[in-house]
Formats: C-alpha cells, sequence, structure tokens
C-alpha cells in the first residue's frame, strides 16, 4: 500500500512539474490558462492613430478609454469584454486604451493583471506619451470615454463624461454598436 501511495505522489509530482514548465496551461483543462492571451502594447498616439486607420478588415473599432485608477472605468470593463465576444464576429473590432502613466511600473502592472483577470483577449494599448497627454490627444477631459471608429479610421461617434448633463452608459454604447452592426 505505502509502494501504491509513494508511486502515486511521484506520478502527481512529475505531472506538477510537468505543467510547471508550460506556463499559461492549466491542470483543470490542459488549456490556456485565463488571460494567457491577454497583452498590453505599449504605443505612441501617431502608431495608435496609423493603427486605426489600417483595420480595414472590420467593419468597427470601438476604442475604450481608461486607467486603473478610475473606478467607473474598471467597474464597466466587463461590458466592454462581452460587446467583444458578442459582435467581433460581426465586424466589431475592440480596442482598449489605457491612459495610466507609462513610466509607473507599478501603474503598468496594474494595468496588465487587470487586463488578464478580465481576460480582454482583444487588442489592449498603453499610450506611450507624456503622462497626462492622451486626454489632450483624444480631445476628452474624463475617462470612461468610448469612441467608434469606421474601417478608415476616422471617429463616427464619441461617448463622453465631458458634459456632466448627458452621461453615458455602456448600454448606449452597445446599442449603438449593433444598430451599426446591424445586430440585435
Amino acid at each position: 500500500m505505502k509502494t501504491a501511495i509513494v508511486a502515486c505522489s511521484i506520478g502527481l509530482v512529475s505531472f506538477g512539474l510537468l505543467l510547471a514548465s508550460h506556463p499559461g496551461v492549466s491542470a483543470d483543462e490542459g488549456a490556456a490558462a485565463p488571460g494567457s492571451g491577454v497583452k498590453l502594447e505599449r504605443l505612441k498616439w501617431d502608431a495608435f492613430r496609423e493603427r486605426l486607420a489600417s483595420a480595414k478588415s472590420s467593419r468597427l473599432t470601438l476604442v475604450d478609454a481608461w486607467a486603473t485608477t478610475c473606478g467607473p472605468c474598471k467597474a464597466n470593463f466587463p461590458h466592454l469584454v462581452e460587446m467583444h465576444k458578442k459582435y467581433g464576429s460581426k465586424g466589431l473590432n475592440v480596442v482598449s486604451v489605457t491612459l495610466d502613466d507609462p513610466t509607473d511600473e507599478k501603474a503598468v502592472a496594474a494595468a496588465e493583471k487587470f487586463l488578464k483577470e478580465k481576460e480582454a483577449v482583444f487588442t489592449n494599448v498603453l499610450l506611450d506619451e507624456n503622462f497626462g497627454d492622451g486626454f489632450d490627444k483624444l480631445d476628452i477631459n474624463a475617462i470612461p470615454a468610448v469612441f467608434l471608429f469606421g474601417p478608415d479610421g476616422k471617429e463616427l461617434k464619441r461617448f463622453t463624461m465631458d458634459d456632466p448633463d448627458h452621461q453615458f452608459t455602456y448600454e448606449d454604447v452597445e446599442r449603438e454598436v449593433a444598430a451599426r452592426l446591424g445586430s440585435k
């Protein structure tokens, strides 16, 4: 009996070592671990704009501006993930742009951790500009903010918190996305 237990223990340890040597593999399913396909890419403003203009295969690109220090941004982020799942196959390209300070290693690490926890497997960009410049480049005063772009990279609609009398919800964004993609 002791021999069987020792053999079983050795087998489990070996299996654990095998899994440990393959990061991103879950012992439960043998599939990629949640968030393993998520990455945060540093881009300058001009490269970001070029990327938007090159998304010609998408019918619509949704850009969500957020930061780890923005509670409403983080609370609404699951809506973004759901829209990606629901409309990605219908032509929606989702991009998240964090306006966190690119020189603050803790903020960048927090953004990466958050994106992995939320399983944000779409394009995630850290705007690699001077801290605060993203607000000017996007012409916004507050986040969250959502922008819809056509396949040519031209802005079609924006949802911002700049006007206190006209606040948006992510349900408003989804209705607009569904209408533009001809979905319900």
